[in-house]
């Protein structure tokens, strides 16, 4: 009796010292610093936005309750995330959790503060349905306020959390020039990057003349694939920018490459030789890569007509990048009609960083070409690897702050316009979005793009490896079942003749 007594009293010590290293953990928050892969929680520049908070931010969260396990892990992510944040903030950073689900005016609220509904299917016994699922925010900074109208269970939520509120918080956004009158793509045929760059920037055109003044407040140019020939006094305007510590983007391949007449061709517009004055030599020439995107070639089969997805080497598919902020984290960027570039200038009075290359099955082809979808590409044209396709640079034009970014391709992230819009892939745009961060951001926001959960492209795997991992997932498990099945008889039979032998015994 007494035993049990003693049993009893150590159960409830035990559980009243849980109690109070909970109370203690959730009055004494400590932020974990560190993630399963060794990654902070909190980057550097979330905790200095945190830190120089000058209002209150209040973070009305709309999560349904009840859902799959998947989906709600979200919910408990987010939770815990806003937890971080209040602590790192000295509690200026406080949130509540709203059900929308809980009756039609819950409802009402979240879709008029612009969180929708998406439809989840929900196991009910064994049957199926659909329940409306909400999954966002609303994020206030005094009278200010933002909307995160969906966070994707799965993703990072640190970017959108962390920018939302520098947006709210900053008083005058950096502003970002897009030059125009060179032919250049208009920015409204830029959807996709404008969406994600106007949470941090002002985006605004500017049109590059003779005699034009770059306004003070715009550090940072952007020039996307220019067609139309640059005059002497328009390059000069730019290397002024650039000797004042400018900061300039460049996506330019001076080729042109058309399906549709099924013809490449040089574009001669005098950049390139501009290029080569500041001792970057850029190749009049594709880059073909058998790592490359497809394209749909219409095939006949007797009556019937049908598509064939055909690799195009002139589509490369870059998945080689630089260990830097502007490539952190991307998985593959497509690059249509590409050319490569060499910078052999002086590397020790400017830095040249190669950000992405092609593979190691890479070749050229002069211009201009007759695109042929149907070429039956050998191996022997592909005789070059790890081209450059992209590079960063700082202390252009002898001034230790300026930098450039230079991508040989110029229509990677446009989007287009009308009937001929087309959604590029989310890496085209990072790809974009993260080299204006590098040039503009002094936040440091950019570091939060590596933190997101991205498919990761398998590798390429040999036919023979290919055939041999086949067989031996056939033939392997059988191996272990007859194995098994020798062991266990074995062991049947030693334990019989042992039980004979004790009988006759």
């Amino acid at each position: 009796m007494k035993q049990k007594e003693n049993t009893n009293v150590r159960l409830l010590l035990i559980a009243a010292i849980v109690a109070v290293v909970n109370i203690i953990s959730y009055t004494w928050f400590v932020p974990n610093e560190f993630t399963n892969d060794n990654k902070a929680n909190l980057i550097k520049a979330t905790i200095d936005i945190l830190h120089d908070l000058k209002k209150p931010v209040t973070v009305s969260a709309y999560f349904s309750e009840n859902l799959p396990p998947a989906i709600s892990q979200a919910r408990s992510d987010f939770k815990d995330m806003l937890l971080e944040y209040a602590a790192r903030s000295g509690n200026k950073v406080v949130y509540n959790f709203i059900n929308p689900n809980k009756n039609d005016t819950t409802e009402k609220e979240a879709m008029q503060n612009g969180i929708n509904p998406v439809m989840v299917n929900i196991r009910d016994k064994d049957q199926v349905k659909q329940q409306k699922a909400f999954l966002g925010a609303v994020v206030k900074v005094g009278e200010k306020s933002d909307v995160i109208p969906f966070i994707q269970p799965g993703a990072s939520m640190e970017y959108a959390l962390s920018s939302t509120i520098k947006k709210l918080s900053i008083e005058k956004k950096p502003v970002i020039g897009f030059l125009t009158g060179n032919g250049e793509a208009p920015l409204e045929n830029m959807e996709q990057a404008a969406q994600d760059l106007n949470v941090l920037y002002d985006l605004q055109p500017f049109t590059l003349t003779d005699t034009a003044k770059i306004p003070a407040g715009m550090t940072t140019l952007v020039m996307v694939a220019p067609k139309d020939t640059f005059r002497t006094g328009q390059l000069a305007v730019l290397n002024n920018f650039l000797s004042n510590g400018g900061r300039l983007l460049i996506t330019f391949s001076g080729l042109k490459g058309n399906l549709q007449t099924a013809q490449g061709s040089l574009i001669s517009i005098g950049l390139r030789k501009w290029l080569a004055s500041m001792q970057i030599v850029m190749q009049p020439k594709f880059v073909l890569d058998a790592h490359c995107a497809a394209v749909g070639v219409q095939q006949r089969e007797g009556m019937l007509m049908f598509t064939n997805n055909v690799p195009f080497p002139y589509l490369p598919m870059i998945k080689n990048f630089a260990n830097h902020p502007i490539t952190s984290g991307l998985g593959s960027v497509m690059l249509p009609f590409a050319s490569t570039f060499s910078y052999i200038g002086d590397t020790a009075r400017v830095k040249y960083t190669v950000l992405a290359t092609t593979s190691d099955k890479t070749g050229l082809m002069g211009a201009p070409v007759a695109l042929d979808v149907e070429h039956q590409w050998q191996p022997s044209e592909f005789p070059l690897s790890n081209l450059p396709v992209a590079a960063a640079f700082t202390g252009v034009d002898g001034n230790k702050d300026s930098r450039m970014v230079l991508i040989a391709n110029g229509d990677f992230a446009v989007n287009g316009s009308g009937h001929d819009a087309q959604r590029q892939e989310e890496d085209n745009i990072n790809l974009f979005v993260n080299s204006i961060d590098w040039l503009s951001d002094e936040t440091g926001l950019i570091e939060l793009r590596s933190k997101e959960i991205k498919a990761v492209p398998l590798k390429d795997i040999k036919d023979s490896t290919k055939t041999l991992l086949k067989y031996l997932n056939f033939f392997l498990p059988i191996l272990f079942v007859i194995l098994f099945g020798i062991i266990r008889m074995q062991w049947k039979r030693k334990l019989r003749l042992k039980r004979m032998a004790e009988i006759y015994e």
